[in-house]
């Protein structure tokens, strides 16, 4: 049963984005960040919690979960070391891949000058 509702639940999570990707007009990229941005305010107020314990890896595994494991990063982060804890937690707490992948793709963003097709 645990399987039926993770697939149920990061079903619906996909689901959700690929209908913001077909019948509005935000791109791809737009989503992306509208997801993880939405999983860590969801996690900071310890909403998306709850999810995660019910439906497992169907919603830890897309970008709400992402973004739910920074805002829990941050939060843990900030409790042992203070500010600088808070802006350190969330890198330490996801994989490093993904941590140099947001950092490198946020200087590229400063360097060049981002634009839709």
């Amino acid at each position: 049963m645990q399987y039926l509702w993770a697939f149920l639940i990061g079903g619906a999570i996909c689901t959700v984005g690929q209908l913001l990707l077909s019948y509005t007009r935000l791109t791809s990229a737009r989503i992306l960040v509208l997801f993880v941005v939405l999983g860590v305010v969801l996690g900071g107020l310890g909403w998306y919690q709850p999810l995660v314990d019910f439906a497992g890896a169907g919603a830890s595994v897309p970008l709400l979960g992402f973004g739910n494991a920074l805002a829990k990063g941050a939060i843990e982060g900030a409790k042992e070391h203070g500010i600088l804890g808070a802006l350190s937690g969330g890198m330490s707490a996801t994989a490093a891949g993904i941590s140099a992948a947001v950092l490198f793709g946020w200087f590229a963003a400063l360097v060049f000058r981002p634009r839709t097709k």
